[in-house]
């Protein structure tokens, strides 16, 4: 019976949250991964097939926005993360193209019978791209370093949200110790059971950095990343480009197969498309809708379907007025013509949302009637919350800089968000200051009245959606609405230690009825990202949590 609860649940858990990558064009097929039991101790064998000969050769990629940050504990954008992805190694990862967890820096584990203590054995003779051994000592330092809200490696100015979202506030964390029992095995003790606690260890903000290069570099290492990944840092041009070369000694055989990688920032979504059929860049993310049909009639270029695990929002600072009464974000909820923004934006690539989490996700409450769109409701609804002539200050509505995989053009859509408060008396002026302001600003929650913001999932586990997104422990994180629900509170920790997946669903769906109820947010769409590369590149797959390590992708010449 040893680990029977944590096992069940990690098996059932990835074969149910596995999101295929559809729609995908140039992909290479794989066996799947397989699970076997060994004595107590639970090994997920990567599929075995030839790494192939490396290409060499450089891959450019486009994409909307420059990194915010590059050390991946720090941030909470997918700009810097997509980077992370690169230079550094998780405990765990997720099987091309899905939210299936499978070894990584941690070749297997253990789980007690209680779901309160995990033991990691690591893969040896890894080493961190400054020279050091990755070893368990490695790890302590690094989950020390996110668990201690007064570690002497938390910077000026740096906060770990991410870790704050997926364990817990310093004053509840998940996990109570984490300890080197020998050079190549790690515990975990937790307060209290998580049911997606490896789902959450394979995500990039918990990948692990180099203690050393830390150390020395105190807080230039966000501007300076040292990991274990396939791909070393070289060189980032802020705004303009990021240059990553080859890991020679990296521990997947046969990885990477190219060279060099750059990254390239170019915001607008024309003149990265321009670029790629140009044959400056290679691989471009979130192409405009709009460019759809040239990119399928160009024989010299593929598309990429990004599976869809999004959800595009409209979000109200309820700690402001006149947002802290529900009367009025549920008015303006009626104010919102989503069908006609995903006409109008997303050629067809998006759908109307009406929950916080997409339909793909196991948890979702299609029950859940949407609030109509219907401006002379919007104006009952105003003037029953004590505005019969609309609200008379201007209010200050944050519209995103750059392109996101949810949303290909923030500007435009607030304007026309902007053009329907107008008719029902609310005037909006839009802002959009530069990404890593924009993202600051609406953690803090004193510049923004309502903003337009969007979220990837990471982990195939609505609690990804929820919690760090809604719940009152992440405000100051990625709670942006600054909402807090003791109810939704409560729902949410239960769920978390609940290892039924059945049960917990239901508590998901009684989630979103709270969330609906006191709208903090207007759920905009759920957008299938649309990407694009020339001819020439093999072996990508997207991945649905928004972006992928480039370590199999090579170029044919």
């Amino acid at each position: 019976m040893r680990k029977r609860l944590g096992l069940l649940f990690t098996l059932m858990l990835s074969l149910m949250l596995v999101l295929a990558a559809c729609g995908g064009a140039g992909e290479s097929a794989t066996e799947p991964a397989t699970s076997t039991e060994t004595g107590t101790e639970t090994t997920t064998e990567p599929a075995t097939e030839p790494a192939g000969e490396a290409t060499g050769g450089t891959l450019i990629v486009g994409r909307g926005g420059d990194s915010a940050a590059l050390d991946p504990a720090i941030v909470t954008d997918g700009e810097s993360l997509k980077i992370a992805q690169q230079v550094f190694d998780p405990l765990l990862a997720y099987k091309a193209g899905t939210t299936e967890v499978e070894p990584a820096l941690a070749e297997s584990w253990e789980i007690s019978d209680d779901g309160l203590t995990y033991t990691f054995k690591l893969r040896q003779g890894v080493k961190f791209h400054d020279g050091t051994d990755f070893n368990a000592d490695a790890v302590v330092f690094n989950f020390n370093r996110w668990n201690d809200p007064d570690s002497e490696y938390k910077f000026e100015g740096d906060s770990f949200d991410y870790y704050d979202s997926m364990f817990g506030p310093a004053e509840a964390r998940v996990i109570k110790s984490i300890t080197a029992s020998d050079e190549s095995t790690v515990v975990f003790e937790l307060n209290q059971p998580q049911a997606p606690f490896l789902q959450n260890l394979a995500m990039p903000p918990f990948s692990i950095a180099s203690p050393k290069a830390i150390e020395e570099s105190g807080a230039d290492f966000k501007a300076n990343p040292v990991g274990t990944g396939p791909f070393v840092f070289k060189e980032w041009k802020r705004s303009d480009s990021i240059t990553l070369e080859k890991n020679p000694d990296y521990w997947q055989e046969g990885l990477p197969k190219v060279d060099t990688v750059i990254v390239r920032s170019i915001p607008d979504n024309t003149a990265r498309f321009n670029a790629l059929q140009n044959g400056e860049i290679d691989l471009m993310e979130d192409l405009s809708p709009d460019d759809l049909a040239t990119l399928e009639s160009n024989p010299d270029l593929q598309k990429f379907n990004r599976p869809p695990f999004n959800v595009a929002y409209l979000g109200f600072n309820v700690t402001k007025k006149p947002f802290d009464d529900p009367k009025v974000r549920i008015a303006l909820s009626h104010a919102v013509d989503k069908q006609g923004i995903v006409d109008a934006f997303f050629a067809g690539q998006a759908e109307p949302a009406k929950n916080p989490i997409p339909p793909s996700l196991w948890g979702y409450n299609d029950s859940i009637e949407d609030y109509a769109y219907d401006l002379d409701q919007a104006k009952q609804l105003l003037a029953d919350a004590g505005y019969p002539n609309g609200i008379e200050q201007p209010l200050t509505f944050y519209a995103m800089p750059v392109s996101r995989p949810y949303m290909p053009d923030g500007r435009k859509v607030a304007e026309v968000i902007q053009a329907s408060f107008a008719q029902i008396g609310v005037t909006v002026n839009i802002e959009s200051p530069e990404w890593a302001t924009y993202l600051d600003d609406l953690s803090k929650g004193e510049k923004d009245d309502l903003f337009i913001i969007g979220w990837t999932g990471d982990n195939g586990d609505p609690d990804n959606f929820f919690y760090p997104l809604l719940d009152k422990d992440s405000i100051g994180g990625n709670n942006y609405a600054q909402y807090a629900s003791e109810p939704l509170h409560e729902l949410l920790v239960k769920a978390q230690q609940e290892t039924d997946q059945d049960a917990r669903a239901k508590l998901y769906e009684e989630a979103q009825v709270i969330v609906h109820d006191d709208a903090p947010w207007v759920p905009l769409v759920h957008s299938t990202p649309l990407l694009a590369a020339s001819n020439n590149v093999q072996g990508y797959v997207p991945s649905p949590t928004g972006s992928e390590p480039y370590a199999e992708i090579s170029i044919t010449q």
